[in-house]
């Protein structure tokens, strides 16, 4: 089996002992895909996976299809960069979300005293405007990995989930609303 992926202008893709490094306007990613049955080519303006077997397996097939799909996910992040939105829900205590120095700080949660803190990753950019948090970035995976961090850092434990909804929720990941 044999696939070939075409590059965007703008775009370049190198491959280098089973490292991808994809550079584009939004900078730089490098992404480790080894498989010692699948074969990587970049040639000109086209990256080719193709299995070394002259007859693949299904889990070749896999392989070869999901090193596609990073490709792609990659390529989107150099261009056009990866976004997240979480919405801040606060309805029995006033909750108070900062961002400062690489750090989400997160005041009052549910009349709590101490401050919830969470560091953010350096290749991911955080707003929070209002009741909105959002989250970019050119890599998808931490992109996606600091937003559900956020998430989790207001979870609620010993209480029940009906009455008290107070925390932050993913609400919209890249072009897709989550309602």
């Amino acid at each position: 089996m044999e696939t070939s992926v075409p590059v965007p202008e703008g775009v370049t893709v190198s491959a280098e002992d089973g490292t991808l490094i994809v550079k584009g306007e939004k900078g730089e990613l490098r992404k480790r895909l080894l498989d010692k049955f699948v074969g990587i080519m970049v040639e000109g303006s086209t990256v080719k996976f193709s299995s070394i077997k002259a007859k693949s397996t299904k889990k070749q097939k896999r392989v070869i299809m999901t090193f596609r799909a990073h490709l792609n996910n990659m390529m989107k992040g150099v261009t056009e960069g990866h976004v997240y939105q979480l919405k801040i829900c606060s309805g029995h205590f006033p909750m108070n979300v900062s961002y400062d120095n690489k750090k989400i700080i997160v005041k009052n949660f549910l009349g709590e005293r101490s401050p919830r803190e969470l560091k953010i990753t350096k290749d991911v950019e955080v707003k929070v405007e209002g009741d909105r948090i959002t989250v970019e970035g050119p890599d998808r995976e931490m992109v996606g990995q600091a937003a559900a961090s956020i998430e989790s850092l207001c979870r609620i434990t010993n209480r029940d989930r009906r009455i008290f909804q107070d925390g932050i929720y993913i609400t919209q990941k890249g072009d897709k609303d989550l309602k």
